[in-house]
């Protein structure tokens, strides 16, 4: 199998094409067990009648030429040919249109192809991505295919497991099963077409993009009904990795150093190296700190010492704070002191157009060693060693979560909001230009680390996507893995070579990748905030049954409409469960789902539904909807919510529990008391609630905590 497709490549590339052509691409086919229609290649028109004849009528008639890719655009294909005549004629047609498309062109022949059809037009191919390498794509296929975009990506190569997902992942998902009465696709040999494909690219990294369209999907199998393969120009080549043990080695030192040097340090106020300073000395850091400065004996009551070389004993990171052209020298001497990690505030490097500079730096630490985090970054607090290794202000609130950021600017707004609402950190690590240490680093580390339960990152690119979703994956059957991916659109599909690379084109391979890695995509900044701050907080949902307990009818179907956006299944209340509810509320008040007690109601009305919901096993997660009244105020409210809720987990029943409160601005300090007491809650919202539960549903389905 592998021979044989070997030789083809290796003629290909001999010839200087990037392209097969369309016997080529058969063959291909022939040797990974993908299905393809009889076929044969006619020189000559009465080659043409005598392979149709042989084939049964009707054919398809295709030009077959290396340097015409789009067979339709250049008049050269036919469908449906039904008779010798028409096939002699059909042979004349197409080589005519084909000279006049492009004069130049090599023609090999005429592809004579039996005729096939029936089923769902579908498309699976393979594309090579700049960020996650070899990807395979499946879709609705046809002539329409890049105008629906309805296609999902995994990466190559394929378990069946995946491949399956895959055929549930697009919007017409339902009608490949056999909507409205019509036969159902067979999955298995879409299943396995997928497979195939993305064993191919994998075995063949050369092969830059496969074309499977139009794909005839029935009840009988699954036939390519045209191929087209594309080869890269250069070879690709495979991105370096550092074993996980070499990581965390460093990464340890990074994070729980015994010294700390700042080249750069100064006793000057308003200078970076006196923030970082006082930051490290304010913040309470209980390691030896060294300040590095030619020109001073003492900072900040601290001997100081002219070079990282004359410091006495071991140094684990050396906070950078000079100009960018004094880098590679002090780096060198870092290096040859034995640091374990550099952080680069400097900026002026790659963001700047000096990008030999930076790979200068890249190469200088890489030959001591040294994990570089920036350059280009505000630095990094760790906060269970009082560490604030940054030129921000300290921050204290202890916590479990763990976020990082490519940009400076959105690191500052991590800091003000994790001030703001007070949710407590283990980490804030600015990432910057990623020359050396990126997010695979750091959630190898956080993956291990007892002080982190969640972790939230912004991030404009991935250095290694493979690389990336491999620590994802281990990370979020322990911990949630927050995603905010900025930059979600590129113009690069224009020029792609086939309607896969096209469909590759945007946003839509990072968001299948990473969903199906398990990571929890954040649409915008605050809801990566948001998320990072709710999800530790909330109990981990048994079941997808969720109710919406709600005084007002308006917020009830608000609250149901959120929950259909964000993947939540309202529960179908029983007979006897809705009797039980029914005890507790006025005759004019709903039960069903949602549950309306309706505006008036005493506080009992509240506890006495809330705690049913929270007995109750078949209900697997509840949501609040408050309304402002006289009879229940938004401070009882919330502390009899808190209450019920603690007495409830005390007893085991461990619920998510969201709220939503509609009033004057009593709701907002209610929801700071709730959010204190272990209860997410929103004021003037019904959408922000539910979409955090959604977000916690999210990652316990792809960690696997759901039953069933």
């Amino acid at each position: 199998m592998s021979a044989e497709v070997r030789e083809i490549l290796d003629k290909a590339r001999a010839e200087g094409r990037t392209a097969l052509t369309a016997p080529e691409g058969k063959l291909v086919c022939d040797a990974y067990g993908i299905a393809t229609p009889g076929e044969g290649l006619a020189t000559s028109a009465d080659h043409a009648v005598e392979l149709a004849t042989s084939i049964g009528f009707p054919v398809v008639l295709k030009i077959v030429s290396p340097d015409i890719l789009h067979k339709t655009e250049a008049g050269g294909v036919l469908v449906g040919v039904g008779s010798a005549e028409a096939v002699r004629a059909g042979y004349d047609q197409i080589i005519a249109n084909a000279q006049a498309y492009d004069a130049g062109a090599v023609i090999d022949g005429v592809q004579v192809q039996q005729m096939v059809g029936g089923g769902h037009e579908v498309i699976i191919g393979a594309v090579t991505d700049p960020t996650f390498g070899k990807v395979v794509a499946f879709g609705l296929g046809g002539t329409l295919v890049e105008v629906l975009k309805d296609v999902t990506f995994r990466l190559a190569p394929l378990t069946v497991h995946d491949s399956l997902a895959m055929l549930d992942d697009i919007k017409a998902a339902e009608v490949l099963r056999g909507a409205r009465g019509a036969a159902p696709a067979d999955r298995a040999a879409l299943s396995t077409m997928i497979e195939r494909v993305g064993a191919l690219v994998a075995d063949f990294p050369e092969i830059a993009e496969v074309d499977l369209n139009p794909v005839f999907a029935s009840a009988n199998g699954a036939v390519a009904a045209d191929v087209r393969i594309i080869l890269s120009a250069e070879a690709p080549v495979e991105t370096p990795r550092i074993p996980r043990d070499e990581i965390l080695a460093k990464m340890n030192r990074i994070f729980h150093p015994r010294a700390v040097a700042v080249i750069g340090a100064s006793g000057e106020t308003g200078k970076i190296g006196n923030s970082v300073m006082r930051n490290l000395i304010n913040g309470g850091f209980r390691g030896n700190i060294y300040p590095i400065n030619p020109k001073s004996s003492e900072i900040l009551g601290l001997p100081a010492y002219p070079s990282i070389a004359d410091v006495p004993g071991e140094i684990d990171v050396a906070v950078f704070a000079i100009p960018a052209a004094f880098v590679p020298a002090a780096l060198e001497a870092a290096g040859e002191k034995g640091v374990a990690g550099a952080i680069m505030i400097p900026s002026g490097f790659a963001e700047t157009g000096n990008v030999e500079g930076q790979q200068e730096i890249v190469e200088i630490a890489r030959k001591h060693g040294v994990r570089m985090l920036g350059p280009n970054i505000y630095g990094y607090y760790y906060t269970p060693e009082n560490l604030c290794a940054t030129f921000c202000t300290p921050y204290d609130v202890r916590g479990n979560v763990a976020l990082t950021s490519q940009s400076g600017g959105i690191g500052m707004a991590i800091l003000g909001f994790s001030r703001t609402t007070r949710m407590g950190v283990s980490a804030i690590v600015g990432v910057g230009n990623k020359a050396d240490v990126d997010e695979d680093d750091l959630l190898t580390f956080f993956e291990q680390d007892d002080n982190t339960k969640c972790v939230a990152m912004h991030l404009e690119d991935l250095k290694d996507g493979r690389g990336f979703v491999e620590a994802v994956q281990r990370v979020v059957k322990e911990k949630p893995v927050i995603v905010l991916k900025a930059g979600r659109t590129a113009m690069g599909a224009r020029a792609a070579g086939s309607h896969t690379g096209a469909l590759a084109g945007d946003d839509k391979v990072y968001d299948d990748i990473l969903r199906h890695a398990g990571v929890v995509r954040a649409p915008g900044l605050n809801d990566m905030l948001e998320y990072a701050r709710s999800l530790p907080i909330m109990p981990t949902p048994q079941g997808e049954n969720v109710v919406i307990i709600t005084g007002a009818g308006g917020s009830g179907v608000l609250l149901s409409d959120a929950c259909v956006d964000n993947g939540l299944t309202l529960m179908e209340i029983p007979p006897d469960l809705d009797e039980a509810f029914r005890a507790y509320i006025p005759p004019f008040g709903a039960a069903g789902n949602p549950i309306d007690i309706t505006g008036g109601e005493p506080p009992s009305t509240y506890e006495n539904t809330l705690r049913l919901g929270l007995t109750d096993p078949r209900i697997h997660a509840l949501v609040l909807g408050y309304w402002h009244t006289i009879v229940t105020p938004p401070m009882v409210f919330a502390e009899l919510v808190a209450r019920v809720v603690a007495e409830e987990r005390a007893k085991g029943n461990h619920k998510p529990v969201v709220a939503s409160l509609a009033g004057d601005t009593e709701v907002e300090e209610a929801c700071e008391y709730l959010f204190d007491h272990g209860v997410v809650a929103y004021p003037y919202t019904t959408e922000k609630p539910v979409a955090v539960l959604g977000a916690k549903y999210r990652w316990a389905r792809a960690a696997g905590l759901m039953p069933g």
